[in-house]
């Protein structure tokens, strides 16, 4: 896959199918999930809390929870579906490999009777390796992120 563009949709679509472990490896080693708590007005994660600044290792602590059988909040399972603008590529640096996306999204949870909707912006910071594409980092912007939020399960 060469077009970061068609990377981004794919990541969407392996959350969805609930392949949790194939969306990790999509990840570099130094790889964050960032959802700050102020949205896009929040310069980094380090001046202010966020709902989410996370390394691979938090995440698979994450992954490792969601597959437990005894997960008591997985009863009865979520699931989720992504609704994606097209990517636009807004940066591309080809002394590091490095290409910045921004995609507008839409997001439901459902879990039993009760679903979820937000709405936002991902700005994706991929690198390109021998491999292919891999996230540095994965921004999640929610649309007024000031708002209190219901419990998120799956990965936003």
């Amino acid at each position: 896959m060469t077009d970061p563009r068609d990377f981004i949709a794919e990541e969407a679509a392996l959350l969805d199918a609930g392949r949790f472990d194939e969306w990790l490896a999509l990840f570099a080693e130094d790889g964050r999930y960032w959802v700050p708590l102020l949205g896009a007005a929040q310069a980094d994660p380090h001046s202010h809390n966020s709902i989410a600044y996370e390394d691979r290792l938090l995440l698979q602590l994450r992954i490792d929870r969601l597959k437990n059988p005894r997960a008591h909040s997985q009863h009865p399972a979520s699931h989720c579906q992504h609704v994606l603008q097209r990517s636009v590529i807004e940066r591309e640096d080809s002394a590091t490999g490095e290409v910045d996306l921004r995609t507008p999204f839409v997001y439901v949870e459902a879990r039993g009777d009760e679903q979820v909707m937000l709405a936002g912006t991902y700005r994706h910071r991929l690198v390109r390796d021998a491999a292919g594409w891999s996230i540095r980092q994965k921004r999640v912007d929610l649309l007024n992120a000031a708002r209190a939020l219901p419990a998120i399960q799956l990965f936003i």
